[in-house]
This record gives C-alpha cells, structure tokens and sequence, in this order.
C-alpha cells in the first residue's frame, strides 16, 4: 500500500530530532524523510540543546527522558535564550505532569508514548504551517490591533500583552491563543476550532493542551478563582468577554 503523504513541501524542511531510543529514531526517520522533510538525529539532551540553539531547524522533536541532559532542561534552555522554534515533546507515558511541565517550560504539544506515526506527521505538518503562517509581516495583518479589554491590552505588533502598561510574560502559544479568543468576542469557541486557529491542528487532533493554556492564562488576566474575560460554556467550549 502507498504511504499517505499528510501535505505537500515545496522546501525541505529541517527537523531536529533529540531521541536516545535507536529503533525509534529509525522509524521517525524514515517516515520523516518519505513526506520530504530533511532530519537530523542526536541521542542526547546536550547534543540536543546545542543543534537547537544554532537556529538551523524549523522544528524539534524532543523527547522528555534523555541521557545527558532531559528534555524539560534542554527546552527551558532553548526558550530562555531567546529560540523560537516549534518544540514537539514525546513522553514516555500520558503523565498529566509530564505534559504540563513541558508545555509551561515552552513546547508547543506533546506526544505521550507509544503513539501513531501519522498522528505525528501530522502534528509535525500543522506545527511547521502554522510557523510559516507567523512569519508574514505584522504591518501587513488584516487583523491589526491593538486589543483593549479592562486593564489590558494585547498589542499584536509589539506581540506583548500589557495590564496599565506594565507587560505581562506570555509564552508564544499562550499569546497565539488569547489572541485567538479576543479577536472572536462574544462567541463561543470550540475546543477543535482553537487548535484549528491556534495551532493549526484539524478537529481529528485529541490533546488537552487547549485547557491547560486556558488555565495559565486566567492566572496571568487575574482570573485564577473568578472567570471575567475567559469564561468556560460547558460542553462546547470557551468565549471572550472583552466588559464584563
């Protein structure tokens, strides 16, 4: 049976891999190459950190239990030093801890282990568009901006958020989803739909990364016992509020 190509790349795409795991690598390797992406495999965290931090990549795969230097470390690292690129984290198993450690350290999802290799394709495909997408001219965005709701204000050019002027720290995917809920106000979003505009993931993508970023940003706007700005519609989704 043919293989099933998740999307068509002009350029090939590099793509960091950090797994210490042999027959995996293999594999991930191979499926990576078939759907014309160019990998480059190293086993270990400092290995890892360092590839990383040239800026060679246009994504990374980094596993979370690596000899040398775990994972958690190496993306903490790269974020801190100012690297922007799309982080996937695989964990060995579906830990709550796992997933919210990685993703407040500044990945981009996770993967727990043993998944699909299609599942991973097409998370890999739907981080890379989305990564693309970003790096259009702000000046040039239909959707300008600045967003003023309370004391805040979501300033898409500066790509900060302020209360009374004062910035406020947002991880890129935290940014990328506050956006996407203030630039709908008053309507309810679905869970599909903001990994849709959020992350570029279709509503086949099961992952809780969505309410997991709800939450920090209600600690971020203040929120963290009382919904103002973010509220939860049971069984359907989230909405913004911008007055409430």
């Amino acid at each position: 049976m043919p293989r099933r190509h998740i999307g068509h790349h002009p350029a090939r795409k590099r793509i960091l891999l950090v797994e210490d795991e042999a027959g995996l690598v293999l594999a991930l390797e191979d499926c990576l190459r078939a759907e014309g992406y160019e990998p480059r495999a190293v086993a270990d965290g400092v290995a890892g950190e360092r590839e990383a931090e040239r800026g060679r990549y246009d994504l990374v795969i980094l596993d979370v239990m690596l000899p040398g230097r775990d994972g958690f470390q190496v993306c903490r690292n790269v974020r801190e030093h100012g690297g922007m690129v799309p982080i996937l984290m695989l964990t060995a198993r579906s830990s709550t801890i796992d997933t919210i450690m990685g993703l407040r350290l500044g990945a981009d999802d996770y993967l727990a282990k043993p998944f699909d290799t299609q599942v991973l394709l097409a998370r890999v495909h739907a981080l890379l568009r989305r990564s693309e997408a970003e790096g259009t001219d702000p000046e040039t965005d239909p959707r300008t901006g600045p967003y003023r709701f309370g004391e805040f204000e979501l300033d898409t050019v500066g790509v900060e958020l302020r209360r009374a002027g004062e910035p406020i720290p947002l991880s890129a995917q935290e940014y990328r989803l506050l956006r996407c809920l203030v630039e709908h106000p008053h309507r309810v979003l679905a869970r599909d739909q903001l990994l849709n505009e959020a992350w570029g993931y279709d509503s086949e993508t099961t992952t809780r990364t969505v309410d997991v970023h709800v939450s920090w940003l209600r600690q971020k706007l203040g929120e963290k016992d009382a919904q103002r700005h973010l509220v939860t519609v049971r069984g359907h989704g989230y909405k913004f509020v911008p007055d409430p």
